[in-house]
């Protein structure tokens, strides 16, 4: 073959092909508004390789332009059926007649191409990706000899070169294979993706139902043993004012209990304040103390004074938590340590204890719904800290090592009173 008229252009309109194939998958993924509109989408994705293939051609011989303006056209029509398919035709029509000026056997071609590819679509759309693949291929080269054929019937002028045969006939159907595989696995991505998320959320719901069911349960069936108790005639009154006690006290457990799951479910903080991490942090301190002294625990603190902001019962709540899961991790008592500064626009406040410790996988499932590294723990504290600190644009550390003891890191924003920056 003669190569001496052909230029690079041939790589320019693959890359706007696969160019505008990968942009209409990102826009129809991540744009919520524009995958609406998908139709709308497709054409215009398509209709760009196509205007810039007619504007930079391959040049086959002095006498002969040629594009790959065909691909993106079937495309679109076999994916997107008859309606997108006539946009195309047009908009491809008017930039060849603007571009190259009217000529009938081009009219004439192209609206071949369009009412066999339209008319093939819709079998096309539910075939599987091997299949799309084959069909497409031998689509585009039964339509390159049929369209030859109608150019050598009605055009004196037209030659078949072995340039036109390379660049027409077989060029077409390997493009147009990669092009559909793309589009095929983009796809596919895509579904996979949205299944995983959806599995991943009725996962979570599943993990909350079995944890709220079962862990409701036990004061419930605590409950209706000491209701049934009271039925006994012969019972004293001492003993009574025993069974109704043992009953509040389980009904609020299970009252706990619900409060720190809908505390988790709420998706913002309702009341945002300034809070003052030391007084704060030391209110609850001095809340705890009585448990700490029980389990043998000494609770030492330098906290410096600094600003966040949040809702401070959930703030509390939160530290109440983390504080009380480090006095249980030392069942045989020890000391806890909390520090709190200020460093350039953040503040850390670490809780350190010489406990159990944890592994690495109780680190990495800390705050995960019904996980607890204790024997009878439901994992809901750690589940309320870690959303509180999320919900508060803070970040939360754990370092361990088993039979050490364990730090947790807490990182705030700083709030400053002029509202000069955080």
């Amino acid at each position: 073959m003669n190569f001496i008229y052909i230029n690079q252009n041939i790589l320019d309109n693959l890359f706007y092909i696969l160019v505008s194939i990968l942009v209409y998958y990102i826009l129809f993924d991540h744009g919520k508004r524009l995958s609406q509109y998908g139709k709308t989408l497709i054409t215009a994705c398509m209709s760009i390789p196509i205007i810039l293939c007619m504007k930079f051609p391959i040049y086959i011989d002095e006498y002969c332009v040629h594009d790959l303006r065909q691909i993106p056209f079937i495309i679109g029509t076999l994916y997107g059926g008859w309606p997108i398919g006539a946009a195309l035709l047009v908009i491809i029509l008017t930039f060849r007649f603007a571009f190259y000026g009217f000529n009938l056997l081009t009219l004439i071609v192209y609206i071949v191409i369009f009412i066999i590819t339209a008319l093939f679509s819709s079998k096309f759309k539910n075939f599987n990706r091997k299949t799309k693949l084959n069909s497409s291929i031998l689509l585009i080269l039964c339509l390159g000899i049929l369209t030859s054929f109608i150019s050598l019937a009605m055009s004196d002028h037209f030659l078949i070169t072995e340039a036109y045969v390379f660049y027409f006939i077989i060029l077409p159907p390997f493009i147009i294979g990669l092009a559909v595989y793309i589009m095929e696995i983009l796809k596919d991505a895509i579904i996979i993706r949205t299944q995983m998320i959806r599995l991943e959320k009725m996962e979570v719901v599943s993990q909350l139902a079995a944890s709220i069911s079962h862990e409701v349960r036990n004061p419930l069936t605590v409950v209706k043993g000491f209701v049934q108790l009271l039925k006994t005639p012969d019972l004293t009154q001492e003993v009574r004012e025993q069974y109704i006690q043992h009953v509040v006290r389980e009904l609020n457990s299970a009252e706990s209990i619900i409060s720190e799951y809908l505390a988790f479910a709420k998706p913002a903080i309702e009341k945002v304040e300034n809070i003052s991490i030391n007084l704060e942090i030391g209110y609850v301190i001095e809340m705890i103390k009585p448990l700490a002294n029980m389990n043998l625990v000494t609770i030492s603190n330098q906290l410096a004074p600094g600003i966040t902001r949040g809702n401070i019962q959930h703030f509390k709540q939160c530290f109440l938590n983390l504080i009380k899961n480090g006095i249980e991790a030392m069942p045989n008592g020890g000391e806890l340590n909390i520090v709190s500064y200020v460093n350039n626009f953040d503040i850390i406040i670490e809780i350190s204890d010489n406990g159990v410790g944890m592994n690495k996988e109780q680190i990495n499932r800390f705050g995960e719904p019904y996980y607890s590294s204790k024997e009878k723990g439901t994992g809901l504290g750690s589940m309320v800290a870690v959303k509180t600190i999320q919900t508060m644009n803070g970040t939360l550390h754990i370092t361990s090592a088993l039979n050490k003891g364990t730090m947790i890191s807490i990182t705030l924003p700083v709030y400053h009173e002029d509202h000069s920056g955080k």
